[in-house]
């Protein structure tokens, strides 16, 4: 799925670093992904489930919060506060994209920040939460061992993860203050609480409060034995799966109608972005694909370049037609590869003496296989026997009509 590295001003105004993940084809709905504390957007559970909310349509936005991350500012100047203002700042940030956030999903303490913050987010239709705690104060258990420091000294140094954070007595005076029943009651957003019954970060009596304390429509669906990170590649795949399922019941999902796809033998190209170059290119009923220019030349590289599909095209032909030889020589080929380049080079006209540029595409191929010598060299000679590499070398002709509308 592409993915675009965006910033955009949090809560203090400093830059907070974030991923865009978009679907390959029509964004069907947004949705606003808060990370787990002291984790980060690029954790694996964000990532996978990101991902794979993108390939059924969902565009995710996930970001660092401040002091996280590759985002500005100091962790220990920030509290469960400002988490919350971060999330209503990135929904701002996708509303002026037009992408106004369907659904906000929150892990461990992003969950307790996404139902925090919905009320405050104009549009919200669903909220997800994964290993949430109901008590964001839960999160202190974390470094219990500390907190004695914490209120005497005003912070303290502590492990979490493996990595140093100052926790500051403001942090903690915010996090323990902060009640979530009333927030989670006037919910006016569909809810779905996902949790491990063997969660020993947060456990599963929270899920229950959290469930309890909402109104309907809710849903509790359980991630059975997964860990409080998701960290298995399963079980976050499995509820992304569950989310998008449990959505289409409250944010319309369905792809939009298009014009009928061109017939068979016929390719269609389309724009499908008309500020940029992006288009969309279907060949027959079924079949479909991108075509883009790279950023610096204007476009969001989302697909091969015009050239690229042509450098594509030889390629493809070129293996296609190696492989119909060997494999109707019964020879012991068993990969092709072929690297193709594309180049505009000086060439001298033989009737004027100028010196022209003309269009020079380069095939580096590639053959693996107990071959010997004259098999390899016969395949080379095949090569130049693909129907696209003999339309290049002899020249085609291109004939132009408009189209009745």
């Amino acid at each position: 799925m592409p993915t675009e590295r965006i910033t955009f001003p949090g809560h203090d105004g400093g830059e907070l670093a974030a991923r865009l993940d978009l679907p390959d084809g029509p964004v069907l709905a947004t949705a606003l992904f808060a990370h787990c504390f002291t984790c980060g957007k690029d954790i694996a559970a964000a990532r996978r489930i990101a991902g794979r909310l993108a390939s059924m349509g969902i565009a995710v936005l996930r970001f660092d919060f401040t002091g996280l991350g590759h985002s500005d500012g100091e962790f220990s100047n920030t509290s469960f506060s400002s988490n919350v203002e971060d999330l209503v700042a990135a929904a701002n940030w996708l509303r002026a994209r037009d992408m106004a956030p369907d659904v906000l999903i929150g892990h461990s303490l992003g969950g307790s920040a996404v139902l925090k913050s919905a009320h405050e987010i104009h549009g919200i239709k669903a909220v997800v939460t994964l290993g949430a705690p109901f008590d964001p104060g839960h999160v202190t258990h974390n470094f219990s061992a500390s907190l004695s420091e914490i209120r005497e000294e005003g912070s303290a140094k502590v492990t979490l993860g493996g990595r140093p954070f100052t926790i500051s007595k403001a942090f903690v005076d915010d996090v323990c203050a902060e009640q979530l029943a009333p927030a989670i009651a006037s919910l006016r957003a569909a809810l779905l609480v996902m949790h491990a019954p063997g969660d020993e970060t947060v456990g599963i009596e929270n899920a229950s409060q959290i469930f309890l304390a909402a109104k309907h429509p809710k849903s509790f669906v359980t991630l059975d034995d997964a860990d409080h990170l998701i960290s298995r590649a399963k079980d976050s795949e499995y509820a992304a799966d569950v989310i998008a399922a449990w959505l289409t019941r409250y944010v319309d999902l369905s792809p939009p109608a298009t014009a009928d796809g061109p017939p068979e033998g016929v390719v269609r190209v389309s724009e499908a972005d008309p500020d940029g170059f992006l288009q969309d290119v279907q060949s027959g009923p079924t079949t479909h694909i991108y075509a883009d220019e790279p950023k610096e030349f204007g476009g969001t590289n989302r697909g091969l370049s015009p050239y690229g599909l042509l450098a594509a095209g030889l390629g493809a032909c070129t293996s296609m037609t190696i492989r119909m030889y060997a494999r109707r020589k019964s020879w012991p080929l068993d990969h092709v590869t072929v690297d193709v380049t594309h180049d505009k080079v000086h060439a001298q006209d033989a009737e004027t003496g100028q010196s022209n540029r003309i269009d020079t595409f380069v095939r580096t191929i590639g053959l693996v296989g107990d071959l010997d010598e004259a098999q390899r060299q016969r395949l080379m000679e095949i090569a130049d026997k693909c129907p696209v590499h003999q339309t290049l070398e002899h020249g085609a002709r291109v004939q132009t009509k408009q189209r009745a509308e």
